[in-house]
């Protein structure tokens, strides 16, 4: 989780977390008829939303629903190739700054209100709108200067400066076109009546129990990729929330659920050799889970501490019996599923003790109090990391454990310490910590410049969260934004995720991975290129 997000997410002590996906297809006789199209899947998720609204929640839970029931302007593929949806074609201005959007015609929200210019350009200024108080959403489109409508059918988005990242961010279900007409209706209230174009229709909500989603009877014009244009096969999605593990297992080998997500890694292999049922995983893209090292402040602002902290934990062991091969280690603090992931990264900082005991003699910490710590004028080796029990999954509190014990053994105290939400939010945002850890989902490398461009601290919407500062990944960052050749963004990020790894000034951990358990008669749900499901080719079979 990014800290700018993070401290949305920390206000509210709410889990990023929700991801469903599968390929498979299959044709047979659905409870209600003879394609399944009266058939309901219900799938099980560990929460819900705090908004339905995506340009104003940050979460995956939000986004991953909002897949169904919002469109975007165009797609992104796998191979992250960037093709038309909401949008037949666009054109991109010589220096960059003007994208012009050529609009699909025939498109329907599910009010009732038609797509045009004047839709797109109301989504975008929802957007930014101060009114909107959006979490996330607006500051991945800080260069957004405004939007024209040229005429019905054509609209023009300007840019403060080249943001070659822009079509990817409207890809995103982020930036789901909503209803202009719905808009105006339900101000102050989206989070509650979300109206899109997708698939699938809100129908309700029952809070801490169950969201309903209804089969958009008009739908025709998915984007490239899928099995069929025209409505869902399903009749509708019944989301339920169970937040317990062993609960949301329970129901789907019970039959009560017919997908559950968030499978912990302990379980799959009950799943992979359990009859009647799959397990389905699928690669996140985006930044893998990570501490970010605060380097302006002592012990860390020495990179000696800092490389003899990256050298002394075993993270292939710890990785491998925490996530039973589920997960895998991560080398960069871009994930392998990342378009510009450096493959060179991996195996340039293995496991070295004696290498991390010569760096902490080196730093001056060659004393040893009577607990085996190192100690340096009578000061022991201390590192705070303070974290809140709500944002442990995928049983990150044990892994910090380890990361803790691992630590000691070089002779570093690491302080992993559960906060109440007040009290980690005050250490957060003041920066008053050593390390902090997250994660974050997103199919774009643009993700490091969140995190490392100076420029891109909490307090100005981004995701640096102890201030760092060095020129060399400011200007590659910069750079890989504002230019649309590959070659030269592929070298840019790799560039700088191995100056991220040679200064420390992450520590990379693993890369998640979605884990969902399905039934065998759920056939046809799908991934889009963040992992989030798609249930628009989803049908049950008998």
């Amino acid at each position: 989780m990014s800290p700018r997000r993070h401290r949305t997410v920390i206000r509210r002590a709410l889990l990023s977390a929700i991801a469903l996906a599968c390929v498979a297809t299959g044709c047979g006789t659905g409870p209600g008829g003879g394609d399944g199209r009266d058939g309901r899947i219900v799938y099980a998720v560990d929460t819900q939303p705090d908004c339905l609204d995506p340009q104003i929640s940050p979460y995956d839970v939000t986004a991953a629903l909002g897949r169904n029931i919002f469109d975007s302007l165009v797609a992104m593929d796998a191979d992250g190739r960037i093709g038309p949806w909401l949008a037949t074609s666009w054109q991109i201005s010589r220096d960059g700054r003007t994208y012009t959007f050529r609009l699909r015609e025939g498109v329907r929200f599910h009010d009732g209100t038609a797509l045009d210019a004047a839709a797109v350009k109301a989504t975008l200024d929802h957007t930014v709108a101060p009114q909107t108080k959006s979490q996330y959403a607006a500051g991945l489109i800080s260069m957004y200067t405004g939007a024209t409508a040229v005429d019905a059918r054509t609209v023009r988005v300007a840019l403060s400066r080249p943001y070659a990242p822009l079509l990817q961010v409207l890809s995103t279900a982020t930036f789901g076109i909503q209803s202009p007409t719905a808009l105006r209706a339900n101000r102050g209230r989206t989070c509650l009546k979300p109206v899109g174009s997708g698939p699938f229709v809100f129908a309700g909500w029952a809070r801490n129990r169950r969201i309903e989603l209804d089969r958009n009877p008009n739908y025709a014009w998915a984007p490239a990729g899928v099995d069929h244009q025209g409505p869902a096969w399903a009749a509708g999605l019944t989301v339920e929330f169970i937040p317990e593990a062993a609960s949301r297992f329970g129901a789907l080998s019970s039959g009560q659920v017919d997908v559950a997500s968030a499978v912990p890694p302990s379980h799959t292999g009950r799943l992979r050799h359990a009859d009647g049922f799959r397990l389905l995983r699928a690669d996140q893209p985006g930044a893998p889970y990570t501490l970010l090292l605060n380097v302006n402040r002592a012990p860390l602002d020495d990179v000696r501490v800092r490389r003899a902290l990256q050298r002394s934990v075993r993270l292939d062991a710890l990785v491998k019996a925490l996530y039973s091969g589920a997960y895998d280690r991560a080398w960069s603090t871009l994930t392998p599923a990342t378009t510009g992931y450096a493959a060179t990264t991996e195996g340039s900082w293995p496991y070295d003790p004696d290498e991390a005991a010569r760096l902490l003699d080196e730093a001056g910490w060659t004393g040893r109090d009577e607990d085996g710590y190192r100690t340096k004028g009578g000061t022991r080796l201390t590192l705070h990391w303070p974290y809140m029990t709500s944002l442990m999954r995928d049983q990150r509190a044990l892994l910090g454990q380890g990361i803790q014990a691992e630590a000691k053994r070089a002779g570093i105290d690491v302080r992993f310490t559960a906060l109440e939400p007040g009290a980690y939010l005050e250490k957060a945002l003041g920066r008053d910590a050593d390390i902090l850890a997250f994660s974050w989902n997103r199919a774009e490398p643009d993700i490091m410049r969140s995190y490392f461009d100076s420029g891109q601290t909490g307090d100005k919407g981004g995701s640096n969260a102890f201030g760092i500062s060095d020129p060399r990944l400011d200007d590659w960052l910069r750079e890989a934004s504002a230019t649309r050749d590959p070659a030269r963004r592929a070298v840019l990020y790799a560039q700088a995720q191995s100056r991220v790894n040679q200064q420390v000034l992450a520590l990379p951990v693993y890369a998640p991975a979605t884990l969902v358990g399905a039934a065998d008669r759920v056939r046809g749900v799908t991934f889009d290129v963040q992992a989030y499901p798609l249930f628009h080719d989803a049908r049950l079979e008998d």
